[in-house]
């Protein structure tokens, strides 16, 4: 592989300015990961470390998940929303051996700590920033890879059904709606394993002073991070911070399964929630689109407004080349668009994917 690209050579803007944007053949390091293991450098990321006997109902009565039954070694994806329901941070949380680790978005650690901290009152807990960097080992072969790290293999992610709307009480058992396997690593940190769609994740949560020897002994190729978030766009999956707005309900970029648990106690928000999932239908929708017509070899920016005969209709998130499915974008639309409308989102015309 060549010589590292950063994100920030092409966006001095983007949140993930400070990492490898790719090492020289971005469609080269796809194809690595689609079919074989790479690394992903996803240092920016922020960690928290939360401590206390109060740590856990702390960040349940203040979020979407359902935390106080989360067990020593689970992970977990939980949400902070605004009083109206809105999305505002996105948290990894993983317990482990008495403490709560927490990663968010880069640029998001001192809003999030701020908010905790501001909520804490008399409550038992204390919260840090934590130095530990998050490195994502990727592919098909990752789950023999990490063998060499001296750990088993984590299990699959253990997901609850989202329930009809207008489901009975009792309908989601009390405990997290999405269970992450955990294991700890022989030189400190621990390995979280999830997946963006059919291609297994092991996110190597690692104390910085040492992840360069871990990351080694692994002798696996490096891969930027445009590959990592073309193989998150096909899957569907939405990044808060680039595929949501200001007014992102949860429901409306697929985060209910992962985050939020419907019949837990009170939170900020939490009536909206319940209001939109009980009515079924919210207002926008998470989308995939095909993009084609592109005049530069610039992809949409974010944020890119998307338009059906001249009437505004949604925004861009994430736009990525991937290295089977071609230019695609993840998109948050009105959900009376059909999928046969034709779109068009900056130089590009655009349609929805079928599936």
């Amino acid at each position: 592989m060549g010589t590292p690209v950063l994100v920030g050579h092409f966006d001095p803007d983007s949140p993930d300015a400070p990492v490898a944007a790719h090492h020289g053949d971005p469609l080269r390091e796809q194809r690595t990961l689609l079919t074989a293991a790479g690394l992903v450098d996803r240092s920016h990321r922020g960690v928290l470390a939360l401590t206390g006997p109060e740590r856990l109902s702390f960040l349940h009565n203040l979020t979407t998940q359902h935390l106080t039954d989360l067990a020593d070694g689970q992970g977990t994806r939980t949400l902070v929303l605004s009083p109206h329901g809105h999305i505002e941070h996105e948290l990894w949380v993983t317990e482990l051996d008495g403490t709560l680790w927490v990663d968010v978005e880069p640029g998001t650690s001192d809003a999030v700590v701020g908010f905790l901290t501001k909520m804490r009152f008399f409550t038992q807990v204390e919260i840090k920033p934590a130095e530990y960097a998050i490195h994502s080992l990727v592919g098909p072969a990752a789950l023999a890879a990490v063998g060499r790290l001296g750990v088993a293999v984590p299990a699959e992610p253990d997901v609850l059904p989202v329930p009809e709307p207008k489901f009975h009480t009792g309908a989601v058992p009390p405990r997290p709606t999405t269970v992450y396997a955990v294991a700890p690593l022989p030189g400190g940190g621990f390995v979280r394993r999830h997946a963006l769609g059919d291609v297994p994740v092991l996110d190597l949560v690692l104390p910085r002073e040492s992840a360069e020897q871990t990351l080694a002994a692994l002798e696996l190729p490096p891969a930027g991070l445009w590959a990592y978030e073309a193989l998150r766009a096909a899957a569907r999956q939405a990044r808060v911070g680039i595929d949501t707005d200001h007014r992102t309900l949860p429901s409306e970029v697929e985060l209910t399964a992962a985050a939020v648990h419907l019949e837990k106690g009170c939170y900020r928000g939490q009536e909206t929630v319940a209001r939109v999932h009980h009515l079924g239908r919210p207002p926008r929708a998470l989308r995939l689109l095909h993009l084609d017509g592109i005049a530069t070899d610039e992809l949409p920016a974010r944020g890119t407004e998307i338009t059906a005969d001249g009437r505004t209709v949604g925004f861009v998130g994430t736009a990525a080349r991937h290295a089977e499915l071609g230019p695609i974008a993840l998109a948050v639309l009105k959900r009376n668009i059909s999928g046969d409308t034709p779109l068009t989102a900056g130089e590009s015309t655009a349609a929805i994917d079928p599936d």
